[in-house]
């Protein structure tokens, strides 16, 4: 397959001949490549914010367009329930109200946490229990050992993938 443009003008500009077979241009990472390089969001970052992200997990994070780049590199992996599970727990510690808090939690656990879960995340047992006891009566910080272990894979692993990646290293290019 050929060489994944690094600009939108790059792949305005390829000939046909150029461009791979529709077949291959289906590819995920092809057609998440095209459409993040047209997408507002590459023309609103700035040449350096994107640089910024290879500082730290924290800062990539911490900004929209890192948070939403990371997770279309992580989907284009099929893992991108940590960033989820992750980003849900940040969301779901703003909750003020109890009655939403124990209705969210109960979601959140069915979802990422129980084993088996359609989006399981990767935690231990003991941790696993513990949360299940959590759950039963919420706190908005019941999630946070899972989370503290699900932000750790995230920077042992997925962060320094995303920073080696082509998808990154084409968006550096592109905004530059």
């Amino acid at each position: 397959m050929p060489s994944l443009p690094r600009t939108t003008k790059e792949l305005d500009n390829m000939t046909k001949e150029e461009k791979p077979p529709q077949s291959q241009r289906n590819d995920i990472k092809w057609r998440l490549q095209c459409k993040l390089m047209r997408s507002p969001m590459s023309e609103k970052l700035k040449p350096g914010e994107s640089l910024l992200w290879s500082q730290s997990l924290e800062t990539l994070l911490r900004s929209k367009s890192g948070k939403t780049t990371f997770q279309a590199f992580l989907k284009s992996e099929f893992s991108d329930e940590n960033i989820e599970f992750w980003t849900t727990c940040e969301e779901f510690k703003k909750i003020k109200c109890n009655s939403r808090l124990n209705s969210r939690a109960k979601k959140i656990f069915e979802r990422y946490v129980r084993a088996e879960a359609p989006k399981e995340i990767n935690i231990d047992h003991k941790t696993r229990e513990l949360i299940k006891q959590n759950v039963q009566t919420p706190t908005r910080y019941c999630f946070e050992e899972a989370q503290k272990i699900v932000f750790s894979l995230m920077e042992k692993d997925s962060y320094p993938r995303f920073l080696r990646s082509d998808f990154y290293r084409t968006l550096l290019e592109s905004v530059s």
